[in-house]
């Protein structure tokens, strides 16, 4: 069997092997592929459920999908991309691009599409990851989750949803076959996808309901055409890419000053959402329904130009109320209100604090990494990427290294790096496992909950997607990005538990790492 074959499981033939085995082929995989190949590591696979790459900028192609980070900080530092349309890059711009790099970078080989993880198990008398998929099995000595948080749609648990016989869908799996024009259509959720697609769809439909849990903090999006001179200027001097890079990273930072380190700046940005509320709403009772009762920052912060007029428009009708019940052809709210409808369409968010992919991870006991993080109540790693009794896994956007404010891509890199570095420093060890000490795992989690406290994402007085069931923060890096950047550039390879892979021969050299007692005063 070659690694270009579909790998099967049966009594004669052996599962292919790899050296890393990376889960995804979103930002992440891709990623971590590319630094892989560049380090002369080619015997690599990606397992792809889907039939291209992409992740969740290949699922949501839901109408005006567009990303709110803007274009040239949203890439790879490796792979900058001169020609973006727009300041901010809308969904299939996005796709093209990931699409291109994995070609580019030759990783589109290393994939095996239609091949869903079904299982990942760890088999220490082989020292190697057992991973089942819907196409075969494959081992690896090493899994890199890259699936992301953003990879399985959430539908709210509504009484009666199942009744309806009108067209149901989630904006993450947008049904283009259903034609909206004409329709009466629901709307569950005013989360970022909705801010979106609902000013898309509004001129379209017959009579449009929103019913709004909690209103968010909404301010203007400042995006534009890129001018074909600009990308001239970027194509011949990248350099000039590299600077405006470079000071949209340091503008979005000095956000982390008012969410982390003093939340009384905040005014002036709610100030700001407040006067893009006037302008976009003239009903004054309407705009009372959509001032939030939460510090802005709490929940993401949502840019948008168009969806308070969507909202303010003839019609529309924003429906505060909760949601009761659902029946065959209508909504009914609390109060008893029948609102009839014959499309529901949730945008309602994704599984973040319950990682899909950790119902599917078992460790050398059979334990699910589901179960190791409570089903999302404890969430934890080193680093946010290594996790104590998984041996060889590495969690790209593991716990605590999501982003409320900048690209997540920038996390995603320092991870990658992170990654690298561990397995840099296993190969010229003669090292064959690593695993984090359980105490350093914890003493780091500890460290980012205490560092947590006092910023906005918990005291704000929101209940968010950031949060638990329990109000604890395990998505959210609570800082400056560059900090974990720092924190992450060297393998602290003392907070980790190495076997000498047998009749491996002493180093060829000393890795450089940080001695544990020092990085312990500042991260643990």
């Amino acid at each position: 069997m070659t690694h270009d074959q579909a790998p099967t499981e049966d009594r004669e033939t052996a599962p292919a092997h790899y050296r890393v085995a990376v889960i995804g082929t979103g930002f992440a995989g891709i990623g971590m592929a590319v630094r892989l190949k560049q380090a002369g590591l080619d015997d690599i696979v990606l397992l792809e459920r889907a039939e291209d790459v992409g992740g969740t900028w290949r699922d949501n192609t839901y109408p005006g999908a567009a990303c709110d980070v803007p274009s040239h900080l949203y890439s790879f530092s490796f792979a900058p991309n001169p020609d973006w349309s727009r300041s901010f890059s809308p969904q299939p711009e996005i796709w093209d691009y990931l699409r291109r790099v994995a070609k580019d970078y030759d990783v589109v080989r290393h994939v095996r599409f239609g091949h869903e993880v079904t299982e990942a198990r760890w088999e220490p008398e082989g020292n190697r990851w057992r991973v089942r998929t819907t196409g075969g099995t494959v081992t690896a000595q090493f899994l890199v989750s890259a699936c992301g948080p953003l990879a399985d749609p959430s539908y709210p648990d509504i009484p009666g949803l199942d009744s309806f016989e009108g067209a149901v869908f989630h904006s993450a799996d947008w049904d283009h076959g259903h034609d909206l024009a004409g329709r009466r259509v629901g709307v569950v959720g005013t989360g970022a996808s909705a801010i979106q697609f609902i000013p898309e769809i509004q001129p379209a439909v017959s009579e449009l309901r929103v019913f709004q849990r909690t209103p968010p903090w909404v301010i203007p999006r400042h995006d534009r055409d890129i001018t074909a001179l600009e990308r001239r200027l970027f194509n011949a001097v990248p350099a000039a890419q590299r600077l405006a890079r470079t000071c949209i990273y340091w503008g979005r930072e000095n956000y982390v000053i008012g969410f982390a380190k003093n939340p009384r700046l905040l005014k002036l940005v709610e100030k700001l959402a407040l006067a893009n509320l006037r302008h976009g709403v003239k009903d004054p009772e309407l705009r009372r329904k959509l001032v939030p009762d939460y510090t802005i920052g709490c929940k993401r912060i949502l840019l948008s130009n168009d969806y308070y007029p969507a909202l303010d428009a003839p019609n529309t009708d924003v429906v505060t109320d909760p949601i009761a019940e659902i029946r065959a052809d209508a909504v009914i709210t609390r109060d008893g209100t029948r609102h009839e409808v014959d499309t529901l369409i949730f945008g309602t968010g994704f599984h973040v604090t319950d990682s899909p992919i950790a119902q599917r991870i078992r460790n050398a006991e059979g334990v699910l990494l589901a179960d190791r993080w409570d089903r999302g109540r404890r969430m934890q790693a080193l680093r946010g990427t290594t996790v104590a009794g998984y041996p060889n896994l590495f969690v790209l956007a593991g716990p605590n290294t999501g982003l409320g404010h900048t690209s997540q891509l920038f996390m995603l890199e320092a991870q990658i790096a992170y990654t690298m570095a561990a397995l840099r420093y296993a190969h010229d060890h003669g090292a064959d496992r690593l695993e984090p000490r359980a105490e350093a795992e914890e003493a780091y989690t500890r460290w980012v909950q205490d560092k947590m406290l006092g910023t906005v994402w918990v005291s704000g007085g929101c209940d968010s997607w950031y949060l638990n069931d329990q109000g604890r923060n395990t998505t959210l890096w609570p800082g400056f990005t560059w900090d974990y950047k720092l924190r992450t550039s060297r393998f602290d390879a003392r907070n980790y538990r190495l076997r000498t892979a047998p009749g491996a021969g002493r180093p060829r050299r000393r890795a450089r790492t940080r001695p544990a007692a020092a990085a312990g005063r500042r991260s643990p």
